[in-house]
């Protein structure tokens, strides 16, 4: 039983660059002795989750969903607002119930296969679902994944700060990421190759992929070695919310920056309705549906190195780049609405459109992320990443809901004017923020 141990050991030393494998800064030496058997554990719940994520996407498998089963045009709208809302909500509750746990995998566990069983019941709705009544029933299950997705989320950074020491976690993730895109990329290539079939039945097998996705993250999480830590400390519901409206008060550049961030949620919500154009416009054949899964695999690994470094420089600079971007894309989309049929009729011009929106979407999302950790002290920056999410959540309803009735009533190509206007008040509202770099 020897051999395997060495040969694991070794493999994390090189992936990682550590020439001792059993030094660890910030773990108990009972996790230290674990941490080669738990990095690849890590790792293959990473790519299992990160697979299923790009599989059963909000931004574009789920519209390619709807469009498929003939769902109203107005629920497309719901289908991010859904997915982010969801997770985001439930922050502060949900943090305050793991902190009360000494041992936080179960909550993960619970999280990845409540996710692994709405991803399921999609596959069932893709071959059976039909009109309002399945389109309905999408969104619903979507609820369902998007909550388990939040609880998942916060025990899978507890349980990785408690069995992957510092200096390692940020390889671990680059590893995840990289094993994970090339997966979808894979993933992309095989439906291409599925040409003109019908796609009923192969969404159906993509969304079956997803829920072994994170059945796989489940069993690997299910196997992690964790050490029993504290389940004292933190404030309480009340307080937490009590500090956070505090905040709000008597903090005006952090109620600027949540602004700018509500207007930056029209790159989110352009997505999917860029995806139901292209499924319109050049039909619902799975070659299609595989063209904009490889360029948005592709658009989101350029899209770090082209923001990383910038957003170090300026991140309010990046927000303000990516809301102009933002709406240069809108604005195309709604051209591409409007042009004659008879010139859109291939997938490619709506896949090139996808995939610039994707990489803008990428700074935006980096933009903020890096502005709010900038913008907040040490001691209340959980305080101020919860309260901006929550909110983000609220709104993401909100304006979800008001998005999906514009498009009903006024079509796509109108709806992308109106998304393209207000990355345009993204833009100015980004330019009027503090430096904080």
């Amino acid at each position: 039983m020897a051999a395997p141990e060495i040969s694991q050991t070794r493999l994390y030393e090189r992936l990682t660059g550590d020439e001792d494998s059993r030094m660890c800064k910030d773990i108990p030496d009972e996790a230290c002795q674990e941490q080669p058997r738990n990095f690849f554990l890590h790792l293959a719940a990473s790519l299992g989750n990160k697979l299923a994520d790009e599989l059963a996407s909000a931004r574009l498998v789920l519209p390619w969903l709807l469009g498929a089963i003939g769902a109203p045009i107005w629920m497309v709208g719901l289908l991010v607002p859904i997915r982010e809302a969801g997770a985001l909500l439930p922050q502060v509750f949900v943090a305050g119930v793991i902190r009360g746990r000494p041992e936080r995998k179960g909550v993960w566990v619970a999280g990845a296969l409540l996710q692994a069983l709405a991803a399921a019941t999609l596959a069932l709705l893709a071959l059976f679902g039909r009109g309002g009544l399945g389109g309905a029933l999408v969104l619903a299950v979507l609820v369902v994944l998007s909550l388990a997705r939040g609880l998942s989320s916060i025990a899978t950074k507890d349980v990785l700060g408690k069995t992957i020491a510092k200096q390692r976690r940020g390889t671990l993730m680059g590893w995840s990421g990289s094993l994970a895109g090339a997966a979808t990329l894979a993933a992309g290539v095989v439906l291409m190759a599925f040409g003109d079939r019908p796609g009923e039945l192969a969404l159906a097998a993509l969304l079956g992929v997803a829920a072994l996705g994170w059945a796989v993250n489940a069993l690997c999480a299910a196997r992690i070695h964790e050490v029993p830590g504290a389940s004292e400390g933190g404030d309480s519901i009340a307080s937490t919310l009590r500090e956070g409206l505090r905040l709000l008060r008597q903090d005006r550049a952090f109620r600027h920056f949540n602004l700018s961030r509500a207007l930056l949620l029209s790159s989110a919500l352009a997505l999917p309705y860029v995806a139901l154009l292209g499924q319109r416009q050049s039909g619902d054949e799975l070659g299609d549906l595989g063209v904009l899964v490889i360029v948005s695999g592709l658009a989101g690994m350029l899209a770090s190195p082209i923001w990383g470094k910038r957003a170090d420089d300026s991140s309010r600079r990046v927000m303000r780049l990516a809301a102009l971007g933002t709406a240069v894309c809108c604005a195309a989309g709604a051209l591409l609405a409007w042009l004659p049929q008879a010139w859109t009729t291939s997938v490619w011009p709506y896949a090139g459109l996808y995939a610039l929106l994707v990489i803008v979407h990428a700074g935006a999302r980096l933009g903020r992320k890096t502005y709010v950790v900038d913008l907040a002290g040490a001691e209340d920056r959980a305080l101020y990443v919860a309260l901006s999410n929550t909110l983000t959540g609220v709104l993401m309803l909100i304006v979800g809901g008001l998005v999906g009735a514009l498009a009903q009533w006024l079509g796509s190509g109108a709806l992308l004017l109106a998304l393209a206007a207000t990355a345009l008040a993204a833009a100015a509202s980004t330019q009027r923020l503090p430096e904080v770099e």
